[in-house]
């Protein structure tokens, strides 16, 4: 796959862009440009710190905790009712940004036990970190917050599965598949029970690091103020694990 569409900023070193960043890519202008409401510094609630208080670690430990309650049955379901949907109505601060699978098997605020304007999360066959996912994933880090991001594959997928098999498939469905294709060959040389699996795992951590390229988001790592993860999230247990 070509993955040199990091982003418009591409061509800027991370120190130009930040120069940059305080005008023209200042907080405020992106958020109004896009429409966005102000960001409010977000409340302190029962179940977590504000994000801007959050290391990166922390954020990631909170995703984790969630995950653990949800596989042995124990949800809080945090801020999923209408008093925490008033709360960030005007504005959000989600702790962590999330790019997963479009697929129905994997809805993320299930998964780690988190409510509304907890996570920030992008969706794509195949969790693919096309150029408009990174732009998305920029965005809810360097203008939203988020302290971390998790690219979060699952078993069985779908999008995978059809990379390893290949073939002729209709409409825009190819230009998805072809996204993942590169992996597949990393696949061929392993016995074929974990091929699948292995697939998988791999188009999880070229994901990565094709969001490793993003000159915004490496300047956040730089920073301390910001980890990108990977992560496969197994169906048959509801457990995810970083990789």
């Amino acid at each position: 796959m070509n993955i040199t569409h990091r982003t418009n900023f591409s061509h800027f070193s991370r120190r130009r862009l930040i120069k940059y960043g305080g005008g023209f890519l200042g907080t405020g202008l992106v958020a109004t440009v896009l429409g966005i409401g102000a960001i409010k510094p977000q409340a302190v609630l029962a179940e977590r710190p504000p994000t801007q208080d959050l290391t990166p670690d922390e954020a990631l430990q909170l995703l984790q905790q969630g995950n653990e309650r949800f596989v042995e049955n124990k949800r809080k379901n945090p801020n999923q009712d209408l008093a925490r949907l008033l709360e960030v109505a005007e504005g959000q601060a989600p702790f962590a940004a999330l790019l997963g699978c479009a697929d129905s098997r994997v809805p993320s605020e299930i998964l780690f036990d988190q409510g509304l304007g907890d996570l920030f999360v992008c969706r794509i066959a195949g969790n693919i970190a096309s150029s408009q996912e990174v732009g998305s994933l920029e965005f809810g880090t360097m203008v939203l917050g988020a302290k971390v991001i998790m690219v979060l594959g699952h078993s069985q997928c779908g999008a995978v599965k059809a990379a390893l098999e290949g073939g002729r498939f209709p409409g825009q469905i190819g230009s998805v598949i072809s996204s993942v294709q590169v992996v597949s060959e990393e696949a061929e040389t392993t016995p074929e029970g974990d091929k699948l699996e292995t697939a998988i795992k791999n188009n999880i951590n070229h994901q990565v690091k094709t969001l490793n390229q993003s000159a915004v988001l490496g300047e956040l790592i730089d920073k301390g103020q910001l980890k990108i993860v990977g992560a496969y999230y197994d169906l048959n247990t509801g457990e995810v694990s970083i990789l």
